[in-house]
């Protein structure tokens, strides 16, 4: 009762939220890259918030079930299909015993997400299931899958009310620029004005030094006062490292611990889904906001997903036409007796 792995993809790993709490004795958080589109599809199944997905990474894997479940696939669009036929994505799909679940390439986005309702037997390590494969804990053997893995599930669920219902509109991600709005600081203080104005009004390219850890910008070189290095302090998810070189480096989920360069901005947690949807050669702009605004940001997502929640629970119009028809049915019945 699992799921069985035919092709990897390029990385596919195991992913929660992260694993929280230990970075001070040197793990790094790890966990999904884009939060959002993790709780969307937990979300459409009733899972756990923090329920274990798979994450993959510009070429997703192909996955033969050796059980009945349902899954939701959110994320990029890696045209999916199911037994060869197009598969819709941010929709609670019923899987069937044998069926074989592929991905091509990223169409749009580059990291796509399978939520399973049968939940992946994964074991809890640091309070995590997530895969950190710097340090190989957590996941599925602390490593990305491989041909031939197979993973089971933990329980059976095969039902879920409104079932019809539960379809969202899929996320848009794309081609086109996109601007990350950014928190100035905790070191914006150690850069000219001039490299201030820069950082904020300069077009950044996506390098292919892209990955879990961190995204390489190119672009204008952003000047400090007199120089850009700091004695080792924390980092935060979406902080904007710019080493002597001059050029910004987004940190993200599998970012080390503490770092010695100035970080001139930490990038709002909406806004990183944004980023780690983007490809190599596409463009991004900063846009520099107050914390009171990121938080009204956070806020107001909560509220968008709780407003999901809400409309995957509605009856959908084909069972509230059926119960209509059914009304009528039965006022004819009623009255020929």
């Amino acid at each position: 009762m699992g799921v069985r792995v035919l092709k990897s993809g390029m990385l596919t790993t195991v992913q929660d939220i992260g694993r929280t709490g230990y970075q001070s004795q040197g793990f790094s958080v790890a966990g999904v890259m884009d939060v959002r589109s993790f709780k969307i599809a937990n979300l459409l199944l009733d899972n756990p918030e923090n329920e274990a997905v798979l994450e993959f990474t510009l070429i997703g894997p192909t996955l033969e079930f050796t059980s009945e479940t349902i899954i939701a696939i959110t994320g990029g669009d890696f045209t999916p299909t199911i037994n060869g036929k197009p598969a819709p994505m941010y929709t609670a799909i019923y899987m069937h015993k044998g069926d074989i679940l592929a991905f091509g390439s990223a169409r749009t986005g580059s990291r796509g997400y399978i939520a399973f309702s049968s939940y992946l037997e994964i074991p809890v390590v640091m309070g995590s299931r997530c895969t950190n494969m710097k340090s190989s804990i957590g996941g599925f053997k602390g490593r990305k899958l491989e041909n031939g893995d197979y993973i089971n599930f933990r329980i059976k669920r095969r039902y879920l009310p409104f079932f019809l219902s539960r379809s969202l509109e899929p996320e848009d991600f794309g081609q086109e620029g996109a601007t990350l709005r950014v928190i100035m600081g905790p070191q914006d203080d150690m850069f000219s004005k001039q490299g201030i104005d820069t950082f904020l009004s300069t077009e950044y390219t996506v390098t292919s030094e892209f990955d879990r850890m961190g995204c390489r910008l190119e672009g204008a070189f952003i000047a400090p006062k007199t120089t850009s290095d700091i004695i080792s302090d924390g980092i935060a998810l979406g902080s904007v490292q710019v080493p002597s070189h001059g050029k910004p480096i987004i940190l993200l989920a599998d970012r080390q611990t503490t770092g010695g360069y100035a970080k001139i901005a930490t990038v709002a947690s909406v806004d990183i889904p944004k980023l780690v949807q983007r490809k190599t050669d596409h463009k991004i702009h900063f846009q520099a906001i107050s914390v009171q605004e990121a938080q009204k940001l956070y806020m107001d997502e909560m509220t968008e997903l709780d407003d999901m929640r809400h409309r995957i629970h509605q009856p959908c119009k084909e069972v509230l036409e059926c119960r209509l028809v059914a009304k009528r049915l039965t006022r004819l019945f009623d009255e020929e007796q």
